[in-house]
């Protein structure tokens, strides 16, 4: 008798192990975004509870409070990313609005091509030495420029220091400066040019002016054709 009574106890508590292990492989994927398995897996615990130590009803509470605020969270999470990728086609598309138009940005490389224009800036009242210089580090031109405090323009007809035209492609303007008291004096760059193209897998969206690429915040003005903004 002894033998047929552990028999039916091993058939019964067969299905049980297999169950519990089938709802928590189930149920174990879905819980961070289910709110339904997760209210489940509480009733089986419930009902599976020990007796003699049943689950504190405030520890219960807790876990639901608990699970909402991680609800919450991966709500918030997905707003964000949402929020996120439409601002990326939103300067994606600002990006767009750029392409074909010249524009100023900081920088030291213009393109030469017939004429090169930077814009120079200083705090103060100088004469700047300026340097020239080819993509091979060649120097194509160097001289000195009387500059007014703020913003000078600076036109480079393509004539190097022997009189000879150099030939079209991009070249790097380099421009020190002193004051009466030796001291140096700062000196800000920009340069002009035709947006060529927009690189969209950047992030955030690159913008090739005369071979270089820039970002939106790098622009500092827009000219229309035939403006000299």
């Amino acid at each position: 008798m002894s033998v047929d009574t552990a028999t039916p106890t091993q058939v019964v508590a067969t299905p049980v192990t297999s169950s519990k292990s089938t709802t928590a492989s189930t149920a174990t994927p879905g819980i961070a975004d289910n709110f339904q398995t997760f209210l489940t897996l509480l009733t089986t615990q419930l009902q599976n509870q020990n007796p003699l130590d049943p689950l504190d009803t405030n520890q219960f509470t807790q876990q639901l409070v608990q699970f909402a605020g991680v609800e919450q969270q991966l709500r918030s999470n997905d707003q964000l990313k949402s929020l996120i990728e439409i601002e990326k086609s939103a300067q994606a598309t600002a990006a767009l609005a750029y392409v074909g138009n010249t524009v100023a940005v900081d920088g030291s490389t213009a393109r030469f091509n017939g004429q090169a224009i930077w814009n120079l800036k200083a705090d103060k009242a100088t004469t700047a030495k300026i340097t020239i210089t080819a993509a091979n580090g060649q120097t194509a031109f160097s001289g000195n420029f009387s500059m007014n405090a703020g913003s000078t323009g600076f036109v480079w007809d393509g004539k190097g220091n022997d009189g000879s035209t150099w030939p079209a492609g991009a070249y790097k303007l380099t421009a020190t400066a002193k004051d009466s008291s030796g001291n140096d004096v700062a000196i800000a760059t920009e340069v002009q040019g035709v947006v060529d193209s927009v690189d969209l897998t950047a992030t955030p969206a690159l913008l090739s002016i005369n071979g270089q690429n820039y970002t939106t915040s790098q622009i500092k003005r827009v000219m229309r054709a035939g403006g000299s903004g």
